[in-house]
C-alpha cells in the first residue's frame, strides 16, 4: 500500500488547473443526483480566474487575476461581505497567506475566517459592524458563517482556493477529506450558483 505521501514526493508537483476542481466535483456528485441536478452543479471555464502556474507569490498571483483591485475596494461598502474569499486548509495557514498578501492589500481591511480561538457569533458581530474587503478563512467556518447569515455572498468577487500548497504530510486541501466535502459543500451552497451567474471568479493558487 503506497502512502499518498510517497507518491507525492516522487512526482513533481503540477499546478492545479480549473478541470481538477471540475472533475472533483462531477466525482462528487455523479453518485447520488440526477442529470439535470449535475447539469446545474457544473462549473464551466468561463468562471475560472488564471491558475497559479507555481512561479507566483500569493501578492503577485493576486495583482495580475485582478488587476483593478483599487477601484473594487473603493466602491465595496458593504457590511456583512468581502470582495474577496480566500479558502485554506488551517488557521496557520490562513495566518501565512494573510502575511504573504501585504503588497497586493494596500490599506483595506482583512478578516479572518477561521475556528482557532474564535467564536462564529464574535466574526459575525465583527462583520455586521464594519466593512472588510478580503476574507481569509477555512471552508467550515465559512460555511457555518453563510448558514447563519453572518457573511452575505452577493458582493463578493473572487473566490481563490489556496489548490497547490501542501502541508507538512505533503497533503493540498483537497487531499484531506473533511477540508475537501467542506469546500465542496460550501460551493454548492452558494457558490456554483453564483459563478454561474457571473458575479463570482474562481482563482486556483
Amino acid at each position: 500500500q503506497k502512502k499518498i505521501s510517497d507518491i507525492l514526493e516522487k512526482s513533481a508537483p503540477k499546478p492545479g488547473v480549473p478541470a481538477d476542481l471540475q472533475n472533483l466535483l462531477h466525482q462528487h456528485f455523479s453518485e447520488n443526483r440526477s442529470v439535470i441536478e449535475k447539469e446545474e452543479l457544473k462549473l464551466p471555464d468561463s468562471c475560472f480566474l488564471p491558475a497559479n502556474d507555481l512561479t507566483h507569490s500569493f501578492s503577485s498571483y493576486l495583482k495580475e487575476i485582478c488587476p483593478k483591485w483599487a477601484k473594487l475596494r473603493k466602491n465595496h461598502k458593504e457590511k456583512k461581505s468581502v470582495v474577496m474569499l480566500v479558502i485554506c486548509s488551517s488557521a496557520l495557514r490562513c495566518l501565512e497567506l494573510i502575511k504573504s498578501m501585504t503588497a497586493f492589500k494596500g490599506d483595506c481591511r482583512v478578516l479572518k475566517l477561521f475556528a482557532k480561538h474564535i467564536k462564529v457569533k464574535e466574526q459575525m458581530n465583527v462583520l455586521e459592524k464594519g466593512v472588510f474587503h478580503i476574507g481569509v478563512g477555512t471552508p467550515g467556518r465559512i460555511k457555518a458563517l453563510v448558514e447563519q447569515d453572518g457573511l452575505c455572498l452577493n458582493s463578493t468577487k473572487y473566490m481563490i482556493l489556496d489548490w497547490n500548497w501542501r502541508d507538512q504530510k505533503l497533503r493540498r486541501m483537497m487531499d484531506i477529506p473533511e477540508i475537501k466535502k467542506e469546500t465542496i459543500d460550501l460551493l454548492e451552497m452558494s457558490i456554483i450558483r453564483l459563478c454561474r451567474e457571473g458575479s463570482v471568479k474562481l482563482g486556483l493558487f
